[in-house]
């Protein structure tokens, strides 16, 4: 098997913070607009993720259009976890966010029992693959619940929640290209980030202006960001821009 994951770029990031933006805008867009309501929205949307990511484990090496389709249909999921803890069964989002980071910490802690490696430049096996997306089911979970927590219950507001996040990425990659702190973490903490950096430049390109947003809407924001995402994949599967070179 060759490694079935893209090599960390500029548009690698691009894409997974677009990403992220849809996967808030998408579940508000069915759950709200198109009367879904969340129950049925999460259960649509676990079953297109499920299918996808069979379709990802079959394959046998990255192929850009299906690994981003994951991600996408991911970041919707995870986005919905957090959601129906939150608004269904009542839990706070203080709660959510710690019970998540305590999950992100032991699917990390298992993957380093198993594997004694946790980088992403090595996911050539189908256990290495299951617990990459099982980290970044987690990932998606926990930066929806905290970007929550900052944007919404501590009544920062969406655009001061988005300057946040995006200081603290830029502050990961100070240390990192500086103080060379572990790549590998490095990664995981800005792949945590992303997510509410994500989610608040989503509300804040598609709630209303008395929701604290520009307000474009959830079926333009969502119709945008997924066009970009579209693009970048095209390119990047004709210029095998991402693909990790595999030793001879």
């Amino acid at each position: 098997m060759l490694n079935k994951v893209p090599q960390i770029t500029l548009i690698f990031w691009v894409i997974k913070v677009l990403s992220t933006t849809v996967g808030e805008t998408v579940a508000d867009f069915l759950n709200d607009r198109m009367g879904f309501g969340l129950g049925m929205t999460s259960i649509v949307m676990s079953v297109l993720f499920l299918i996808a990511l069979a379709v990802q484990l079959t394959r046998n090496r990255y192929i850009p259009a299906i690994y981003w389709t994951v991600v996408v249909l991911v970041s919707v999921v995870g986005t919905l976890i957090s959601d129906n803890l939150v608004d269904n069964l009542g839990i706070s989002l203080q709660t959510t966010t710690i019970a998540f980071s305590i999950a992100l910490a032991i699917v990390f802690f298992t993957w380093w029992r198993s594997e004694r490696n946790l980088s992403v430049h090595s996911i050539r096996t189908t256990k290495r693959e299951l617990f990459y997306w099982g980290a970044i089911l987690f990932t998606f979970a926990l930066g929806t619940s905290a970007g929550d927590l900052l944007g919404e219950a501590s009544g920062l507001g969406y655009g001061a929640s988005a300057l946040v996040f995006a200081a603290l990425i830029a502050i990961t990659a100070l240390t990192y290209y500086v103080f060379k702190i572990n790549g590998v973490l490095a990664f995981w903490i800005v792949y945590v980030l992303t997510r509410p950096l994500g989610a608040s430049m989503g509300d804040l390109l598609s709630q209303t202006p008395q929701d604290g947003g520009i307000g474009l809407g959830t079926t333009f924001t969502s119709a945008i960001f997924l066009l970009v995402i579209a693009s970048l994949v095209i390119y990047l599967t004709i210029t095998h821009k991402d693909f990790i070179a595999e030793p001879d």
